[in-house]
């Protein structure tokens, strides 16, 4: 393990504080560093930024970058820490060598703000960078490598035994500056071809087993658009491009005006839906509006489950095509009812699992998303906050919606979940009713933090 010392030392920090001076001239020296060098900027009205030249600022755009690798590899070495200290601890507490480490991508992504995936893919690179690719690791802490291309070696070179990593480490970044007029493709491509080198087999085999990955994934999009992901097997994929871009290129030799790009996203939805591209299949899509935005033009944003807020007039749009067309199965109206603060009201049940109408209701409730800060994985589990073994209720203030991994991992030892009283959200202005007060899901990570997460707001309701 290595010492707390080496984790983050004063050269680090010092470095980014005199970065965030050039900055900020405002910001204090501190004890372990010193002002830079050089006469104080003068403030110029026909100079860019606070009295630096566009010069200036060409340096100061390289230093923070540095800055930010610089920071990105102290992080590396903390979380590294930070699973050897979490290991060690669970070692020496008899838990199962299997068992070690459950929940920590979790509290790393909470840390950082960001999903546990992301939270999992830091960890799995810190741990790697820690054990195998010290060069990666120097070359991203002195600001030579950015966190992005350090994730690419990594992830080039993870098929690889330790041995065969450290040697492709060795070469490939032992000289960071050979690496600083490489693009992205450049590097990736020298990893492989490295890596190749070093064990054949092992590449193969990982060519094989990404096979088994193949799936299809949905994003949303900006302007109520979507991502659409299907991860193939290459001839696959190469197979329905070319497809759709047959079907194009006849749809446009017919005479279709609509773009090629269109004609091919139309064709996709019409082949796998079985239905016109123009009107919305025959399966259940929650669309969820308040009265007014629905029958009175209001213009309060409806909300799609999964997806967020979509434009009031969209969804009326959508309805209108739905109602529209004579073969389609029309629309079904499902009325909620919400309390003043635009909350649903309450629902409960005597049975462990929650029945179908009071899990409709918790996932709408929770806007079609899990509810673990920073995450927005599509919902697939719905869970009681405090377990139903330890005597929590089957209703809806105790139960919350999650993607699989995070219901997993809030029973890990040492989580522990439960509500919590109304809590108001800094960002608002001060004086102005808060839509979004409600019970609050309140979950502590084994080192003892507390993460907050509120109910989401539901559209407001009509003016009476």
């Amino acid at each position: 393990m290595p010492a707390q010392h080496d984790v983050l030392t004063a050269t680090d920090v010092a470095a980014m504080r005199r970065g965030l001076q050039r900055l900020d001239p405002d910001i204090p020296a501190g004890t372990a560093t010193t002002a830079p060098a050089g006469p104080a900027p003068v403030a110029d009205p026909t100079r860019g930024g606070r009295g630096l030249s566009q010069a200036q600022c060409i340096d100061l755009l390289r230093e923070l970058e540095d800055l930010k690798a610089a920071a990105a590899g102290a992080q590396a070495a903390v979380t590294a820490h930070l699973a050897q200290s979490r290991r060690d601890a669970e070692e020496a507490a008899g838990v199962p060598a299997r068992d070690r480490g459950r929940g920590l991508p979790t509290e790393v992504a909470l840390a950082r703000r960001v999903s546990p995936h992301r939270g999992g893919r830091y960890l799995g690179l810190a741990t790697t960078l820690g054990a195998d690719m010290p060069c990666t690791l120097a070359a991203l802490r002195s600001g030579r490598l950015s966190e992005w291309r350090a994730t690419l070696l990594v992830r080039e070179t993870i098929c690889l035994a330790p041995e065969d990593r450290r040697a492709v480490d060795a070469e490939l970044c032992a000289d960071p500056a050979a690496l600083d007029a490489w693009g992205d493709r450049r590097l990736v491509a020298e990893a492989r071809r490295v890596a190749y080198r070093r064990d054949p087999r092992s590449v193969v085999e990982r060519a094989r087993r990404a096979e088994g990955e193949r799936g299809v994934s949905l994003r949303p999009a900006p302007d109520t658009m979507s991502y659409l992901t299907a991860l193939l097997p290459v001839a696959q994929g190469v197979a329905v491009l070319a497809a759709l871009r047959a079907a194009a290129d006849s749809a446009r030799a017919g005479g279709d005006a609509r773009g090629r790009g269109q004609v091919m996203a139309d064709t996709l939805v019409e082949r796998l839906t079985g239905s016109s591209a123009e009107v919305p299949a025959g399966l259940q899509v929650q669309l969820v509006m308040s009265d007014r935005s629905l029958l009175g033009g209001g213009d309060e944003p409806a909300e799609l489950p999964g997806h967020g807020s979509v434009p009031s007039a969209w969804a009326r749009e959508i309805l209108a095509r739905a109602l529209a067309d004579e073969n389609g199965c029309g629309v079904w109206l499902r009325r909620v009812l919400t309390d003043p603060a635009d909350r649903l009201v309450a629902m409960e049940s005597r049975a462990r699992r929650a029945p179908d109408g009071l899990a409709n209701y918790v996932s709408v409730r929770d806007g079609g998303t899990c509810r673990t800060p920073c995450c927005d994985a599509p919902v697939r589990h719905l869970d009681h906050v405090v377990e139903h073994s330890a005597g929590g209720p089957t209703r809806a203030e105790n139960l919350q919606a999650h993607c699989e991994r995070c219901n997993y991992t809030k029973s890990v030892p040492g989580w522990r979940a439960g509500t919590g009283p109304a809590d108001r959200m800094a960002d608002r202005p001060p004086g102005r009713a808060d839509p979004r007060a409600g019970p609050t899901v309140h979950l502590r990570t084994p080192t003892g933090h507390v993460y907050r997460s509120p109910v989401p707001r539901l559209p407001r309701a009509g003016a009476p």
